[in-house]
């Protein structure tokens, strides 16, 4: 910003000015409650030009854009929670976080767990209810919060210290290509990832007929990643045949399997 051309705003036009742009803030010498609070209301981040701050400039500034913590001199629990409402991340201002602050924080964006400095298993779940990747953030986990984060986002499977048949299941069926982050494979879950994206095959670790089938059957591109042991005789000699020709063979198998 080119410093040099910067006019001072006093009285009514300053707080015409405010109004119509908080940043304007920085142009006002005689400042009054009345600029602030405008300047605030308008862009909550001006909070930082604010000469003498009141607890009603700053809850109105937070309310704006809960950022604008960062510029708060006297942060009460009031404003804090306030903020937090307003962004998430704006827990990482918090320096006396309450149990309230923190619940409220990851309602509104559950990556804000990361900030959080109090864990509950009430905290962690309404994380997660919001963003199923905060789940790396949680520090305890319990199948219940790895299920309810799978179910939000699939693929917080890769966070999920221990996991089960049934949180792997609703990890595939909500993000086919979870099925990546699964340690121990079935077919019931292999089947439920290809159903819901045929091309989750890609991720098979030991086709079946019964997947191959399905997938192809899905979409038929996915017939490219089937692996023709599965359902070609070991008689025959793919390497003589062209790349069309082994296509064709192999969905004609897989039809039949």
């Amino acid at each position: 910003m080119d410093f040099s051309k910067c006019i001072v705003y006093e009285g009514e036009k300053a707080l015409q000015k405010v109004k119509s742009d908080g940043e304007n803030l920085m142009f006002v010498y005689d400042q009054t409650d009345e600029i602030c609070l405008s300047a605030v209301t308008n862009y909550g981040m001006a909070l930082q030009y604010v000469k003498k701050q009141t607890p009603e400039i700053c809850l109105a500034a937070v309310q704006k854009n809960g950022n604008a913590l960062v510029y708060v001199k006297d942060k009460t629990p009031e404003i804090c929670l306030a903020a937090v409402k307003k962004s998430g991340h704006a827990l990482v201002y918090v320096y006396d976080q309450t149990y309230d602050i923190c619940f409220e924080a990851v309602k509104e964006n559950g990556l804000a767990l990361r900030h959080a400095t109090i864990q509950t298993t009430e905290i962690c779940l309404e994380a997660v209810k919001n963003n199923g990747l905060s789940l790396q953030y949680v520090i305890v986990q319990n199948p219940e919060i790895c299920l309810v984060a799978v179910k939000q986002n699939g693929d917080a499977l890769q966070y999920v210290n221990r996991q089960t048949p049934e949180i792997c299941l609703a990890a595939v069926q909500q993000f086919s290509r979870a099925l990546q982050y699964v340690r121990e494979q079935t077919e019931e879950i292999c089947l439920a990832a290809v159903k819901k994206n045929a091309y989750a095959i890609m991720n098979v670790k030991e086709q079946t007929s019964a997947i191959c089938k399905e997938a192809t059957a899905k979409v038929q591109g996915a017939i490219k990643y089937v692996n023709y042991k599965v359902c070609i005789a070991p008689t025959i000699d793919l390497d003589k045949l062209s790349r069309d020709e082994k296509i064709a063979l192999i969905r004609k198998l897989v039809e039949n399997l």
